[in-house]
């Protein structure tokens, strides 16, 4: 992927701040044998770029001076609310050199599963990217990984798929991380009444509730006796 920058001269805050007015973004490109450059690029054209995968894992050539040179993008600083690209750095790339740098995973096959076509289970892509190590000619755009045997209850792993030619892992606490997990759907049944379960008591009337209880009546005396 291609890409043209230009030298600046100026560095500093106030200076980066009028440059970004004009449409232009600040960056720099370092390492190697030269010298850290200062430039400049189309801020437009930047935009579009970064929403290229390839912009942000693979080897770019960068245009600059009337000289093309390989570089990998480093850094990218975004305004924390506008759509505005603030700075952005690149690496010089030599071929004797390796690099170490994130390369996206792509996931296919995965609907054609047994697990999600016969088992009817949740694949979760546990892991989108592996940092990895390797020379500049063996730089993969992509790692291609084949979901189609996946199964109810197991996991994929690093080791269960085979890296590029040339590309090591590098491990960061894990040397055998989870790509993929499968996970099975667990139907909830609603539980059925109690078949013996206690009528509900009779609603009681509010007027009745709050009326006084009346005093049972009294039995007529009896008359008295003739003498």
């Amino acid at each position: 992927m291609k890409f043209v920058a230009f030298e600046r001269a100026k560095q500093g805050t106030g200076a980066s701040r009028r440059l970004r007015i004009t449409g232009r973004t600040p960056g720099i490109v370092y390492g190697g044998t030269g010298q850290p450059t200062l430039i400049e690029l189309d801020h437009n054209a930047l935009w579009h770029a970064i929403k290229k995968e390839a912009f942000h894992a693979s080897i770019l050539e960068m245009e600059l001076g009337g000289k093309s040179q390989k570089v990998l993008l480093r850094d990218l600083q975004m305004h924390p609310f506008k759509q505005q690209v603030l700075h952005i750095d690149f690496q010089r790339v030599e071929a004797k050199t390796r690099l170490t740098m994130k390369v996206p995973l792509h996931y296919s096959g995965e609907e054609e599963s047994p697990a999600v076509k016969t088992e009817q289970c949740l694949v979760n892509h546990v892991l989108t990217e592996l940092t990895v190590s390797c020379f500049p000619a063996d730089v993969p755009e992509f790692i291609a990984v084949d979901l189609s045997g996946l199964t109810k209850g197991v996991s994929l792993h690093l080791k269960d798929i085979t890296l590029p030619k040339g590309v090591k892992f590098v491990a960061k606490g894990q040397d055998n991380p989870v790509l993929v997990s499968v996970t099975a759907i667990v139907e909830e049944v609603e539980a059925a009444p109690a078949a013996d379960a206690a009528p509900a008591a009779a609603p009681v009337d509010a007027k009745d509730a709050k009326a006084p209880a009346k005093p049972a009546a009294k039995a007529p005396a009896k008359p008295a006796a003739k003498k």
